[in-house]
């Protein structure tokens, strides 16, 4: 490196006093270029280990570690306060000298003119409290375009502790959440095609969200009213008459009746409920047989199976009797309606014997504060703090000190062997369980992530609004504050969740990442429905009932011309393919045959298995059964794959089953029922209606034909339950 080398650059070409050079500092002027022009970039400086031996925060969401490495590293050799043009910090970005991250920015630039001003002030670091940005402001607050190919500014404004404000859209970074609807070029959106995108404005730590709407241009919409059956149904019509978009009619009767039994029991409905269901011409028979599955046992089991996935519920983890009785405490809590805030407080402030209160091995599955609180903010709140561990929250205000603030929360969990083999004590630790920030070892006592009044837990205590108490007391504060009717996230990630299981996406989508960069779809709605279940008294039944009898669920999956694109609004029902468990005990409806299970009773449903670990390796695994390692839900797999269509096609679970001496077909063959009768029956059983008259017409042919009547019908069988309408809740 030649020093001689470097070319002075005068900071502009017109001479001016001292006094006249505007005043820089490092929080408000230096640290957003650096942002901007990429050296905190993951890909650059800001990556876990840095960038050629130098390393900054991520996304600079820590500016005094930033300052400090730019002013202390090697002996502060990246300034030359005696002559600024010479400092590293400008001559890489410029070029001047070889720069791993090629050109940043060329000297002629306004950035290198403020960070010059600022080497030549003495590189000060500025006032934390007027200097740091408070929030951010952007015009306009809502886009809406009329149409594709219509483009639209956005102007970023900052405003300061001291109360400042300075226009930063130039530096402020603005994405689109779905670029291929709303593009964005500098500050600028262009809409691409029809549909809703949210603008994400980030600067300094900061961020708002501006929503663009691209409506569709062609000309001769009518808004057509439709049956409105509960307030759902009044949100969604609001927002799809604003968006030009005409929602589809109900689905038939049959059609319902297989949608709201898998949906709210995991259960094909028999040929005879179809049958009579059908027939029945009652003006309430779909909320009659909401009401008659949501009472039933199945819909126990089917609500027990999905608890039991985001609680973890594995043997690997809590030992088969200790998975045993997790899963009846979870089962009991489901079958008596046990409102949701009164469940998680169980969990959250259990304690004792595994075995006696099977609550507290909610705990044996993280077992340490950390993974503990990652997985309570995740499942109960929506809320992913994860990334919050080592740094600042890229997507939201979540910092690493509220990371392990709420970690704090659980430092206090002891566990310990216990009398019987396989279990443990869950206990309140009395000394020793600080938790302690990484970098400096400081102290981290419990605080929320947002303001709460907390006035003492259970025992007693005063602690003052939002100070949580720091002894052993402070996980019960805790699940105080958690499930509190005030809590701005507990009642609406719940609900929005259970939204998800009846459409397939959630009104937050996904439904476990909620934050201000990923907004609802449809605000109205997620905020009524919140409301609902608040009122009720966190009763989860009540919000599966309103959901089920709103015409929104009941729509057809047929489009119009107006609908046909929408993927976001719920103005048409999707396809959803059936889950692993669900698959199975269909087959075992279709053929009349049902699963063998080695290590379960006979008459178990797949619905009913306790564990991944039963059938392990299994047809439910290949089809997206998780493995309870994770409180996510995209740790079940929906999608359909190679190897899945294999096994539908040449496996043994349909094949054995079809042609089972026990099955449907054989019983038929047997009690030799007339052709169209035995058909009716297979699509009644498999598909929960008749068959079209192209359908019996085909197959009354094809069973006529001769060679075999037996080995016929289990070939028009085999096809039914591989056919995609089988596979899929529509």
């Amino acid at each position: 490196m030649r020093r001689s080398s470097f070319l002075p650059v005068l900071l502009l070409t017109i001479p001016l006093a001292a006094a006249d050079i505007p005043k820089v500092t490092y929080l408000r002027d230096v640290a957003p270029i650096l942002n901007k022009v990429g050296c905190t970039s993951g890909t650059c400086h800001g990556a876990a280990k840095g960038k050629n031996g130098f390393k900054l925060s991520l996304r600079g969401y820590d500016p005094q570690f930033d300052y400090e490495a730019l002013l202390y590293d090697l002996a502060g050799r990246r300034f030359n306060r005696a002559d600024p043009a010479r400092s590293l910090m400008l001559a890489k970005p410029t070029q001047e000298v070889p720069h791993g991250g090629g050109l940043r920015f060329d000297t002629a630039s306004d950035y290198y003119k403020t960070i010059y001003n600022w080497i030549a002030q003495g590189v000060p670091f500025g006032d934390p409290a007027a200097d740091t940005v408070r929030r951010l402001e952007a015009e306009p607050v809502e886009i809406l375009m009329k149409g594709p190919e219509e483009s639209a500014a956005v102007k970023v404004t900052a405003i300061y502790g001291d109360g400042g404000k300075r226009d930063v859209t130039r530096e402020a970074i603005v994405e689109s959440n779905i670029p291929d609807l709303a593009a964005v070029t500098d500050a600028s959106v262009k809409g691409l095609r029809m549909g809703e995108a949210t603008l994400l404005v980030r600067y300094q730590g900061n961020l708002t969200t501006v929503p663009v709407t691209v409506l569709n241009p062609k000309p001769g919409f009518l808004w057509k009213p439709l049956p409105q059956n509960n307030y759902v149904d009044k949100a969604i019509d609001a927002k799809l008459q604003k968006l030009k978009i005409q929602p589809s009619p109900a689905v038939d009767d049959a059609g319902f009746l297989r949608r709201v039994s898998l949906d709210l029991a995991g259960q094909l409905p028999t040929p005879e409920e179809v049958r009579a269901f059908v027939a029945d011409s009652g003006k309430a028979k779909r909320s009659a047989v909401i009401d008659k599955l949501i009472a039933g046992s199945a819909y126990v089991d089917h609500w027990t199976l999905k608890w039991g996935d985001l609680l973890q519920n594995n043997r690997k983890y809590l030992g088969e009797k200790g998975a045993f009785e997790f899963r009846e405490w979870i089962r009991d809590s489901l079958a008596r309606n046990k409102p949701y805030d009164r469940m998680v407080r169980e969990l959250l402030e259990s304690r004792g014997s595994s075995y006696e209160n099977p609550a507290a091995n909610f705990y044996r599955v993280t077992r340490d504060p950390k993974p503990t609180m990652e997985k309570t903010t995740q499942v109960f709140l929506g809320v992913r703090m994860v990334c919050a561990q080592c740094h600042d929250h890229p997507f939201e205000r979540w910092t690493q000190n509220q990371y392990y603030e709420m970690s704090a929360f659980f430092s206090a969990v002891g566990l310990r062997p216990g009398y019987e083999v396989g279990e443990e004590i869950l206990y309140d630790q009395r000394q020793d369980f600080d938790m302690k920030h990484p970098k400096d070892g400081r102290v981290m006592n419990p605080k929320f992530i947002v303001p709460a009044n907390w006035e003492g837990a259970s025992g007693g205590g005063q602690a003052g609004a939002g100070a949580p108490p720091t002894d052993q007391r402070r996980r019960l504060a805790y699940a105080e504050w958690l499930t509190a009717k005030d809590n701005p996230f507990f009642a609406k990630s719940t609900v929005n969740r259970v939204w998800s299981y009846f459409f397939g996406r959630g009104i937050i989508d996904p439904v476990d990442d909620i934050r201000a960069s990923n907004p609802p779809s449809n605000p109205a709605l997620l905020d009524a429905l919140t409301k609902d279940f608040v009122a009720h008294d966190f009763d989860l039944r009540q919000v599966m009932r309103t959901i089920a009898n709103s015409r929104t669920y009941q729509e057809s999956i047929a489009t119009n011309e107006w609908n046909a694109e929408d993927t976001e609004n719920f103005s048409h029902a999707a396809p959803r393919r059936l889950s692993a468990e669900e698959l199975m005990d269909a087959l075992a409806q279709a053929t009349g045959v049902r699963p063998v299970f080695p290590d379960a009773p006979p008459d178990t449903n797949a619905e009913q298995v306790a564990d991944p670990h039963v059938g392990k390796d299994g047809f439910l695994d290949l089809f997206g059964r998780p493995l309870r390692e994770s409180s996510c839900e995209c740790e079940r797999r929906s999608d359909l794959s190679l190897p899945q269509a294999l096994n539908l096609v040449n496996g043994k679970t349909i094949s054995d089953a079809v042609a089972d001496a026990s099955g449907r077909i054989a019983k038929a063959i047997l009690a030799a029922r007339p052709d169209r009768e035995m058909l009716e029956d297979m699509y009644l059983a498999s598909m929960s209606r008749p068959p079209s008259a192209e359908e019996l017409a085909k197959g009354l042919k094809y069973l006529e034909a001769g060679g075999g009547r037996a080995a016929r019908a289990q070939d028009l069988l085999w096809a039914i339950v591989n056919s995609k309408a089988f596979l899929y809740n529509y």
